[in-house]
């Protein structure tokens, strides 16, 4: 009888210390303060017990992640093994399973997209930019009283001027349907008969249209990551300044445009390559979220915008109402692509939609120099 009361023992206690003991994390509030590495955020977290897990992502390599609650705190070393799992106890009762994993940066996802082929000598067709004189661009320049928006300073006034209006006139909303039709003034006039915003996409295509009308040579530009199935990407402007004789990347949803250490007005390509390189980047002090929350160059271009300039996509033809689709319409758009492990043909695809007739066309090149190329 000892003898087996001793095996039981044995038994219930090997299995006892052998369970993984929980990690409790205690609070009342139901927002957490994160210190992620270097960066910290007050009230970065919020606890969700109906999630199971709740995953906190972290690239942050050699460095800690504290979880910091209104009771109590925990700090976790991040490898990248990390894999720690730990409870949220809310209010004494509610059980919050949370994670926090290690997960490759986006901007180490980038560096790994750094190499391009500049002797990719597959056929792109021109880019072309539609005059100025254009009946609906000057109706557009009369009617939304463009010159007087512009004023008569320098083009570089201008530019930034008509970036301001349409982020103050418009505001972004990502989750919102695209209208019917995709033009400036029924983008506009839509938004302030509905009283609601559009996404990136369209934000992009208002100003287009606008430095179109005056003569200002620019594209939008489709900015994606390197999943070819993805929930989010963003849409900028790539905008040719006579007075600089280069592309600048101008932001309508952020009202952003962005700088080297000197204040040098930097494109799109510049600051893809300065992420890449780790050279310095400059942010404008004031650009923002619907002038409601201003953004950190942290987020916005070593975070977002490193995700999202894996690969890019413009349209061949920078003209007005180039996404109403009708029947006989035809889009035309060329996608820059890194030499990494992506999708990279057909080099040239064509299709037609059955609802709407219209024909797209879709070139891939590896040849930076052909995608940037100057008007």
């Amino acid at each position: 009888m000892k003898i087996l009361i001793s095996v039981i023992v044995l038994i219930f206690s090997n299995h006892l210390f052998g369970q993984k003991k929980e990690i409790i994390l205690k609070a009342n509030s139901d927002t957490v303060d994160i210190r992620n590495g270097h960066e910290f955020r007050k009230n970065g977290w919020t606890i969700s017990p109906e999630l199971k897990p709740d995953i906190f992502y972290t690239s942050a390599v050699g460095e800690n992640v504290v979880f910091i609650t209104d009771l109590d705190s925990i700090t976790i070393p991040i490898t990248e093994s990390t894999d720690f799992d730990f409870i949220i106890l809310l209010q004494g009762k509610k059980k919050a399973l949370t994670k926090i994993k290690y997960q490759e940066s986006y901007l180490s996802k980038l560096k790994k997209a750094a190499l391009y082929n500049e002797k990719d000598d597959r056929y792109v067709p021109l880019f072309t930019y539609q005059s100025s004189e254009h009946p609906s661009l000057v109706k557009i320049r009369k009617e939304l009283k463009l010159d007087s928006i512009a004023g008569n300073g320098s083009e570089l006034n201008k530019i930034f001027n008509l970036l301001h209006w349409v982020h103050n006139t418009v505001r972004h909303d990502g989750s919102s349907n695209n209208p019917l039709q995709k033009n400036a003034i029924d983008l506009i006039s839509i938004c302030k008969k509905e009283n609601r915003g559009v996404n990136c996409r369209m934000l992009a295509t208002i100003l287009n249209e606008c430095y179109l009308s005056l003569g200002i040579k620019s594209r939008f530009i489709t900015c994606m990551p390197k999943d070819t199935v993805f929930d989010d990407c963003h849409v900028i402007n790539m905008v040719y300044s006579q007075e600089l004789t280069k592309w600048i990347w101008i932001d309508p949803t952020f009202d952003a445009y962005v700088m080297d250490e000197k204040g040098n007005l930097l494109g799109i390509e510049e600051v893809r390559l300065r992420l890449i390189s780790g050279q310095p980047l400059v942010l404008n002090a004031d650009a923002n979220w619907n002038r409601e929350f201003l953004q950190t160059k942290e987020d916005y271009l070593y975070n977002y915008m490193a995700k999202n300039l894996y690969r890019l996509e413009t349209p061949l033809v920078s003209q007005y109402d180039n996404e109403t689709w009708k029947e006989g319409h035809e889009a035309t758009y060329v996608e820059l692509l890194p030499l990494d492990g992506i999708i990279q043909t057909p080099q040239k695809s064509e299709e037609t939609n059955t609802k709407t007739g219209v024909k797209f066309t879709n070139y891939k090149t590896n040849n930076p120099t052909k995608f940037w190329t100057k008007p």
